[in-house]
């Protein structure tokens, strides 16, 4: 198998490309904003605060963490193994598996590849990683298509696990051993308590040996990247990750990306704004979903939120709104969606589908 497929161009147009089929996989374990509020009551005493500010602030009433020690790659083939059960795709002609999450088992070798052994994908089938914050999904989704569309393999997939667990238990620690934590650092840490876990996966595939319908038909991307120091994250020592964001910050800087990056995308698709029939956003919280559809024009019922029982699924986000929306009937066939992906660093990447 050639190489030239591995690449995705800022502008992209689709028409051999269908996406086969959607899985996921979500944790039993359900966390509130309460409850982690209740777990600062001692910071929260000191500095004044009131319980139910995070709620408030985020829109995000609980999200779900896998069990301590649980591996990304594990989650991910899960959700692999959910995505094959529901398309008549024989895993021996996934020519290509990428896994896109912010979380990986070890930095070395890819995760993907223990991904690729789990689920016995043939010798034949490249392997490998891709990590763009809360984008690398929908990258990751751009790169496979082209691919397909170029002839390089005739069917891919993507998958991604994330766990929040390990950032939120590590950012309740790092507040409560601090005695000089104040309320700026408190605010600089919320956008880690919002953090939820999943997983998610899609099977790629060429129009020659598909069995459905569900097209994607091509997409956009924008980068930002002067506003890279808005959210950053970092492994510190043995006890876990740690992330700072400047949440008002980003949620500006992002909506102005958000902005552009669709009028481009709406210009370069050829669809004016009323033949979208549904979107599927990147789900961060209340307040950004606000501000986002508002900023788009995008009446507010074509959107499936699921932010405020998940969180923010990080790269598994997006990918695991479509699955549940469609399941839910929310997305029926033949209607135009387009995938509104966005994540820190600034990167925007916005997909048209047909369902």
């Amino acid at each position: 198998m050639g190489f030239s497929g591995l690449c995705s161009p800022p502008l992209m147009l689709f028409e051999h490309v269908h996406l086969e089929a959607f899985g996921h996989a979500l944790p039993s374990e359900v966390t509130t904003s309460k409850q982690l509020e209740e777990q600062l009551a001692p910071l929260y005493e000191r500095l004044s605060l009131n319980v139910g500010r995070l709620e408030l602030m985020s829109g995000i009433l609980e999200r779900r963490h896998w069990p301590e020690g649980t591996r990304p790659s594990e989650v991910a083939t899960l959700a692999a193994e959910d995505a094959l059960g529901r398309c008549d795709i024989d895993r021996s002609r996934i020519g290509m598996l990428v896994h896109a999450a912010v979380c990986r088992d070890f930095l070395e070798p890819a995760t993907a590849s223990v991904v690729h052994g789990a689920l016995g994908l043939p010798e034949t089938a490249t392997a490998f990683d891709l990590s763009n914050a809360c984008l690398g999904f929908v990258n990751a989704m751009a790169l496979v298509a082209h691919a397909i569309e170029t002839g390089t393999i005739e069917a891919g997939m993507v998958v991604a696990g994330e766990d929040g667990g390990p950032l939120v238990r590590q950012t309740i620690r790092a507040l409560l051993d601090n005695p000089g934590v104040g309320r700026r650092d408190v605010k600089l840490a919320y956008a880690s308590l919002t953090i939820g876990s999943g997983a998610a996966a899609c099977i790629l595939t060429r129009d020659s040996i598909s069995r459905v319908k569900r097209k994607l038909l091509g997409g956009i991307s924008k980068a930002a990247t002067q506003h890279v120091g808005l959210c950053q994250g970092d492994q510190v020592g043995r006890d876990g990750p740690l992330m700072e964001t400047d949440s008002e910050a980003l949620l500006i800087a992002g909506n102005s990306l958000a902005k552009r990056t669709w009028t481009a995308f709406l210009r370069h698709m050829r669809w004016e704004q009323p033949v979208i029939d549904r979107v599927v956003t990147h789900q961060v919280g209340a307040a950004h979903r606000k501000l986002l559809l508002e900023t788009l024009n995008i009446n507010p019922t074509i959107d499936y939120p699921t932010v405020a029982q998940l969180g923010n699924i990080g790269s598994v986000s997006l990918p695991l709104t479509y699955d549940l929306a469609e399941r839910a009937e929310h997305i029926q066939p033949g209607q135009r969606v387009a995938l509104l992906g966005i994540g820190s660093g600034l990167h925007c990447c916005m997909l048209g589908v047909q369902a």
